[in-house]
């Protein structure tokens, strides 16, 4: 009779063998190969971050790119985190709540395919200047409220922010900006709008893909100077719209307790 920890041990050997049987019997052979890896680090309201996520980030998911493409976001940027485990914001307290509000997104809907849209929304807001309707977004997309409210409210938010701070503070080497796109371990520095080609350069699978066919595709040496949001900036507080926050969220809170 077999122990419960070689049934278990058999169990692993015969999924792992289904999911290699599936890769060459049902699926495309692109599918089954190793993902490039592209992680965003950025903060909400840098206007240089909400510019990628609204006109160059959103090509991965045309021309089969996204099929080797493993995008992550982390929404923290160049935050500091104070002795006390609050946060300091580059853009103030509205750039602070809104880098819960994605993050709790992220986590709410774990899959790319129902996060990233409510990103791209708010995000969208923030590029035109209009981010205190970032409520919006719900209705838009038709997604539940009530899943990024409560994690907002609740703690939750905080300690993903905390996660997302620790694994920005460990970066190698160090950003020095946002926003500071990695492909595959490797920062692009300010020739992150040319991301696309290192994702072509950094995919090593046999499958072609469309987006890594054209000649646009290859990486340019000299070009002009990509901006970004220093660590070092110093920003002013919007106090309107830190005012438009506190509203909120005393507005959330009554309709919890009610």
């Amino acid at each position: 009779m077999l122990s419960k920890m070689e049934f278990s041990f058999q169990k692993n050997v015969v999924s792992y063998f289904l999911v290699c049987l599936l890769c060459f019997t049902q699926f495309s052979s692109i599918s089954c190969e190793k993902k490039v890896s592209l992680t965003l680090y950025y903060e909400s309201l840098c206007p240089y971050c909400s510019n990628f996520i609204v006109n160059y980030l959103p090509k991965i998911f045309k021309n089969g790119m996204i099929d080797i493409v493993d995008l992550k976001l982390v929404p923290w940027g160049n935050t500091k985190l104070q002795p006390d485990n609050t946060f300091k914001c580059q853009h103030g307290k509205a750039e602070c709540f809104l880098d819960i509000v994605e993050a709790c997104a992220i986590d709410a809907w774990p899959d790319l395919n129902e996060h990233f849209p409510f990103i791209y929304c708010v995000e969208s807001l923030v590029y035109h200047k209009n981010y205190t309707q970032w409520e919006t977004c719900f209705e838009k997309l038709n997604l539940k409220k009530k899943l990024v409210t409560d994690c907002v409210l609740g703690g939750r938010g905080k300690e993903l922010e905390l996660e997302y701070a620790a694994e920005t503070n460990a970066l190698q080497p160090p950003h020095k900006y946002v926003p500071w796109v990695v492909v595959d371990g490797q920062p692009l520095y300010d020739d992150y709008l040319d991301f696309i080609s290192f994702i072509c350069k950094a995919y090593k699978g046999t499958a072609p893909v469309p987006s890594c066919s054209s000649s646009i595709n290859v990486i340019k040496i000299g070009r002009k100077f990509n901006p970004f949001c220093l660590k070092q900036t110093a920003m002013s507080k919007l106090s309107t719209v830190s005012s438009a926050i506190t509203s909120w969220l005393n507005r959330a809170k009554l309709t919890a307790s009610a």
